[in-house]
C-alpha cells in the first residue's frame, strides 16, 4: 500500500511552525489588547512585528489541525490495542518530551523571569505529570493548555475501551453531537452579544481554561476518527452526515474565536474570520485525500517514506512545547546582542528546530528506554495484540484492510 500518510508529518510540522510564528510575530505584542497571557511575559522582549499581522494572526489554527490529526492517530492506535497497551503507548510517547521541555521552560523562567520562583512550582508539577491544572491557576507556559484537551481525549478513549461495549464509532458519534451542540450555541451567543458581555465570556472560557471538557474541540477529534474510518472503508450515508456536522462545527469554533480576535485587537480589525477556516479546511482536505487514497490503494508493499518526513513529525511535539518561552528567550538574547528583530526570529526558530531534533532523536529514546525497563522491572508490560486480532473497541468499523504497519509507526 502506498505510504500516503507520510504527508501528515510535514503537515503536523507546518501547523507547529504556524503556531510558533503566531506567538512570536503577533501574540508577543497583540496580547496587550486582551490581557496578560502567562509566565512567558517575564521573558518577553520589546520587539514588535505589526507589519506581519495580516500574515501571522491566524497561526493559532494550527492547534485545530493538531486535534484532527490527533483524533486520527489515536483512533488508529486504539483500534488495534488493548486498553493497557494503549495507555502505556501514550505515556511512552508523551512523558519523555514533556519532562525535558517543561524542565527547560522552568529554567528559562527562573533565569530570565522577574517573578517569584514559588509561583512556578505548582504549574511545573502539573506540566511534568500531564495533569490539567483545572479552570483556575496558571500554566507553566500558556501553550500547554492544549495538553488538557489531549489528555481528556486520551482518557475518554481509554475509558471507552475499558467498557468493552462502547466502540470507536460510538465515541465518534458522541463527540460529534456533544461538540456540535455547544458550537451551535456559541455561534448563537456570538450573534447576540459582544466580547464584553458575560454570556460571550462564558462561552469563550471553554476554549482554553475549560479545554478538558472538549466542548469546543471535541468536533476536531471526532473528525479525525471519522477520517480514520474512511481510510479503511467507505463511510455510510449517515456517517458522511456526521463528517459534515463535524466540519461545520469545527468551522463554527474557528469562526467564533477568530471573531473574538478581530473584535478585540484593533491591529487586525480589517481581516476576515474566514481566513483561518480556509487554512484549516485545506489541512483537513489533505488528510481526507490521504485517507481516500489509502482506502483505494491495493494492499501491496511500498517503499519506506523518506526519513526526513518522519523526523519532521517527531520534531513537532517538542517544538510546540518550547517555541513560546524558550523561543522568546532566544530572541531576547539575540536582540540584546545587536541582531535585528526579524533576523532574530528566524535564527531563533532555526535553533529551536535543531534543539528539538536533538531532543526527539537522542534524549527522548533514552528516557523512553529507561521508562520501559523500569515498568518491566516493577511490573509487567502488556502483551502486544497480534496483528490478526482486533479489540472490541473496533467492532462495527468493518475495517477491510489492516492499518499498514508503517503508517501506524509514522503516526504515533
Amino acid at each position: 500500500m502506498k505510504n500516503h500518510f507520510s504527508l501528515l508529518d510535514p503537515l503536523r510540522f507546518g501547523a507547529a511552525l504556524g503556531v510558533a510564528i503566531f506567538h512570536q510575530m503577533f501574540w508577543s505584542w497583540a496580547w496587550t489588547s486582551i490581557g496578560v497571557p502567562g509566565f512567558e511575559r517575564y521573558v518577553a522582549v520589546d520587539v514588535l512585528y505589526p507589519s506581519a499581522a495580516p500574515f501571522t494572526w491566524f497561526g493559532w489554527v494550527g492547534v485545530e489541525i493538531f486535534f484532527v490529526i490527533s483524533g486520527f492517530v489515536i483512533a488508529n492506535s486504539a483500534s488495534k490495542s488493548l486498553p493497557t497497551e494503549f495507555l502505556l503507548g501514550r505515556a511512552l510517547r508523551l512523558y519523555p518530551a514533556i519532562w525535558v521541555c517543561a524542565t527547560a521552560t522552568l529554567l528559562v523562567l527562573v533565569l530570565f523571569g522577574g517573578g517569584p520562583i514559588s509561583e512556578l512550582i505548582v504549574p511545573y508539577i502539573h506540566a511534568m505529570s500531564l495533569v490539567p491544572k483545572g479552570v483556575t491557576g496558571q500554566w507553566l507556559d500558556s501553550v500547554y493548555w492544549t495538553l488538557a484537551a489531549e489528555m481528556a481525549f486520551y482518557g475518554l478513549v481509554f475509558c471507552a475501551m475499558r467498557t468493552k461495549k462502547i466502540t470507536l464509532r460510538h465515541l465518534a458519534w458522541g463527540l460529534t453531537i456533544y461538540s456540535a451542540v455547544f458550537n451551535a450555541v456559541a455561534l448563537l451567543v456570538l450573534s447576540c452579544t459582544t466580547p464584553s458581555d458575560l454570556p460571550y465570556l462564558i462561552i469563550l472560557m471553554f476554549r482554553v481554561p475549560c479545554a478538558a471538557f472538549l466542548l469546543n474541540h471535541g468536533c476536531f477529534f471526532a473528525l479525525g476518527i471519522w477520517l480514520f474510518i474512511s481510510a479503511n472503508r467507505e463511510l455510510t450515508a449517515l456517517e458522511r452526515v456526521a463528517v459534515a456536522v463535524t466540519c461545520l462545527s469545527g468551522a463554527a469554533e474557528i469562526y467564533f474565536f477568530a471573531s473574538f480576535f478581530l473584535t478585540s485587537i484593533p491591529a487586525i480589525s480589517g481581516q476576515s474570520a474566514f481566513v483561518p477556516i480556509m487554512v484549516w479546511a485545506a489541512a483537513v482536505g489533505l488528510i481526507a485525500w490521504c485517507a481516500n487514497r489509502n482506502r483505494r490503494s491495493e494492499a501491496t508493499a511500498s517503499p519506506e517514506a523518506p526519513a526526513y518526513l518522519r523526523t519532521l513529525g517527531l520534531i513537532t511535539y517538542p517544538l510546540y512545547l518550547t517555541h513560546n518561552v524558550l523561543g522568546t528567550a532566544i530572541i531576547r538574547v539575540l536582540v540584546d546582542a545587536g541582531l535585528d528583530a526579524t533576523s532574530a526570529l528566524w535564527v531563533a526558530l532555526g535553533l529551536l528546530v535543531l534543539v528539538c531534533w536533538f531532543i526527539c532523536a537522542k534524549i527522548e529514546p533514552a528516557i523512553r528506554g529507561a521508562m520501559t525497563r523500569t515498568i518491566a522491572y516493577f511490573g509487567q508490560l502488556p502483551e502486544r495484540l497480534p496483528a490478526s486480532r482486533r479489540p472490541r473497541f473496533s467492532r462495527g468499523l468493518g475495517l477491510r484492510l489492516p492499518v499498514p504497519a508503517r503508517m501506524a509507526t509514522a503516526l504515533q
